[in-house]
């Protein structure tokens, strides 16, 4: 990809994202319950305790940054970074009303940060590398802004069929319209389903000690298929896309297809919907 397409790439993701803002804003329990399992591990494998400094970057409304906040006490402190300045207004916003005076959130591309070097004890990147054009050019800069023995966790999505919670929405839009196929490893949802990918990308920018482990979570708990559709139209920006495209009446038979969809899998009258992500950790 060359720079220029580069850049237009990231004007479309921060356009796409800074549209469901809002609408994360509103889901943001359903995130942060469904995220909680992925988060606890990044932030144990990361090693962040108290006194620490810490980076997050790709934090969108405020996790994992918040939590570790918490962690790190009055003698640490956090800096939450996003492409989108929309998502960080309401990470700004839960801070300040969890009384956090340690952490702050800036708008900054995470490939190009600018920080002093070795001044990081961790770094956090929570399904946000995988939609960078050059997650290399990320985690290298990373690299030099950690200090020695500082530890870095990230977590990517796994394969479509592994994460049912998006990939019902994007089979259902596959028959309403014809979806891209982009070659393995474009930025996207999906660019690291290969954990080998993850793997030679993290080793490549100079970590050591590198450990990947796939997670099944219950990621979308909800009572019924408009529920899903609803929440997912607030947050879904990689499909969100396609469906602003439909005109009204092909929008509406898509609407009640994925509803319908979502229903026939309730189990006791709950939806539940698996998220598979791979997640990493490694040492500077």
């Amino acid at each position: 990809m060359s720079s220029a397409e580069a850049e237009a790439f990231k004007a479309r993701e921060h356009d796409n994202w800074m549209s469901v803002a809002a609408g994360w804003h509103r889901r943001d329990e359903l995130l942060r319950r469904g995220g909680a399992p992925v988060s606890e591990w990044m932030l144990a494998r990361a090693g962040i305790r108290e006194g620490h400094q810490v980076l997050d970057i790709a934090s969108g409304t405020g996790e994992p940054a918040i939590s570790a906040a918490r962690l790190v006490g009055d003698r640490g402190s956090v800096i939450g970074t996003d492409l989108v300045e929309e998502m960080l207004v309401f990470a700004r916003d839960k801070a300040q009303r969890a009384g956090l005076d340690n952490i702050e959130f800036l708008c900054n591309d995470g490939e190009t940060l600018q920080f002093t070097a070795e001044r990081f004890d961790a770094v956090t990147i929570r399904w946000g590398l995988m939609f960078m054009p050059e997650p290399d050019a990320c985690l290298s800069r990373v690299h030099r802004l950690m200090k020695p023995g500082a530890r870095i966790s990230i977590a990517c999505w796994s394969a479509p069929e592994k994460n049912p919670f998006i990939s019902l929405l994007m089979q259902t839009l596959g028959k309403y319209m014809e979806l891209p196929k982009p070659p393995p490893g474009t930025p996207g949802l999906f660019a690291f389903a290969d954990p080998e990918r993850l793997r030679s990308v993290i080793e490549s920018a100079g970590f050591l000690d590198v450990e990947l482990q796939e997670m099944e979570i219950d990621f979308i708990e909800l009572d019924s298929g408009r529920a899903y559709w609803e929440a997912m139209s607030d947050m879904a920006a990689p499909v969100m896309q396609f469906v602003n495209q439909m005109d009204s009446a092909t929008r509406s038979w898509f609407i009640d297809d994925v509803i319908t969809s979502a229903d026939a899998l309730k189990e006791d009258g709950v939806l539940r919907l698996r998220g598979t992500p791979w997640v990493a950790s490694a040492v500077k």
